[in-house]
């Protein structure tokens, strides 16, 4: 990894960026454009280590070793696409059989950072291919907790994206060892008003498991399983909201089974990332200063730059994008809507004359990718950022 690391910061690192950081995260030309930086933005320490890992997995086995990658490294398109540019071939987060059929005893299969389901580690292993694991220790940190929700016969609520593949992930691990083990996914509040409802004052067993068909585990009865429960979490789901969904599931608990019994059917442990909730709070901070707009920059697929970008958009105009070619002009802007889950034309968004934009970027957004929208945010107000660092 150390052999590696030159080539990993030419890639991705943005002098700009260090530049703007070491001047109070402002960069700004008078009376046209000033640029505020988040305080806590890209690379967390899990995501380096996954792309340190790939680079040094390519380095240690030279082509024309085989080496794969389970889906994505990270949730970023360019940082992929580099992976890819190494001669490093993708499967499916969970590979078919044809694929599998395809590895040879010996080949190289990176385990990306979000981790991988129980099941397809063992066909790897049983194909006798060598594993780089990159998952990220505060994602298995909650697995270390769902497995013993599910040794104590705790049934894991969990909330987040049934299918983002963490979560699917996370939710093997509950049912991998041994039968005691189950798990339901909540996605937001109103599922979990739901689920403590039905907790409370039961329902239809059918409507329920057509409302959570795909997010909970097989042979799960809503009557049964929610005896007692365990509320853990995707690690880049928003704090605000995770503590609220535990906050509910154990009010309907104690409601349920009296305080003097709660420790027999409620569990909570926090399992939210630490770099996740470093780069909500500075965003949190830097919303309660006067800027025109935010710009939030990081893969579509991204669970936590999407969580900033809906922090911003209740706030100020938000647009989120995955590189600067999206800003195609001051009059046309190609963002995601979060709402839609599409991207979006939108017309006259960088408004004229002295404005004030503030950018954050997920937690898999290389500095490179800031660096140009920064560049290019001063573009379209024609000032030369060179002209300005030069000053």
């Amino acid at each position: 990894m150390e052999a590696v690391q030159a080539q990993v910061v030419a890639h991705y690192r943005s002098e700009l960026v260090d530049h703007i950081r070491a001047y109070g995260g402002i960069l700004s030309a008078d009376g046209l454009l000033t640029i505020k930086l988040a305080k806590e933005f890209g690379f967390c320490y899990g995501v380096e280590r996954a792309i340190d890992l790939a680079y040094a997995a390519r380095k240690v086995f030279p082509a024309p070793k085989p080496i794969y990658l389970l889906g994505e490294i990270i949730h970023n398109p360019e940082v992929n696409d580099q992976i890819r540019n190494m001669g490093i071939r993708t499967l499916l987060p969970k590979p078919s059989e044809e694929e599998l059929s395809r590895l040879n005893s010996g080949d190289v299969v990176i385990i990306p950072a979000f981790g991988t389901e129980v099941s397809t580690r063992k066909r790897i292993e049983q194909k006798g291919c060598e594993m780089v694991d990159t998952t990220c220790g505060d994602v298995m940190s909650v697995w270390k907790r769902v497995r013993q929700y599910s040794k104590e016969a705790v049934t894991s609520i969990i909330h987040g994206k049934a299918k983002h593949e963490e979560t699917k992930a996370t939710t093997s691990q509950a049912t991998a060892y041994g039968t005691g083990g189950h798990y339901l996914v909540v996605y937001d509040l109103a599922e979990t008003d739901y689920v403590c409802n039905y907790i409370l004052n039961g329902g239809n067993k059918q409507e329920f498991l057509e409302k959570f068909k795909g997010a909970y585990s097989p042979g799960f009865d809503p009557d049964v399983h929610l005896q007692a429960v365990g509320v853990a979490n995707q690690t880049t789901m928003l704090r605000g909201e995770t503590e609220e969904v535990q906050r509910r599931i154990r009010t309907a608990m104690e409601q349920k089974h009296g305080p003097e019994n709660l420790p027999g059917h409620f569990r909570f442990f926090d399992t939210i990332c630490g770099a996740t909730q470093e780069r909500q709070d500075a965003l949190e901070k830097m919303l309660k200063e006067p800027m025109n707009l935010l710009i939030v920059v990081g893969g579509y697929n991204s669970s936590n730059t999407s969580h900033l970008a809906e922090m911003g958009e209740k706030v100020l105009p938000t647009y989120f994008i995955k590189n600067a070619a999206k800003m195609v002009s001051d009059k046309l802007i190609i963002h995601y809507d979060l709402h839609k889950q599409q991207e979006v034309e939108t017309g006259d968004w960088l408004p004229p004359g002295k404005i004030t934009v503030g950018i954050t970027a997920g937690a898999s957004s290389p500095n490179n990718l800031i660096e140009d929208a920064i560049r290019r945010l001063f573009d379209l107000k024609g000032v030369s950022v060179q002209d300005l660092l030069a000053k």
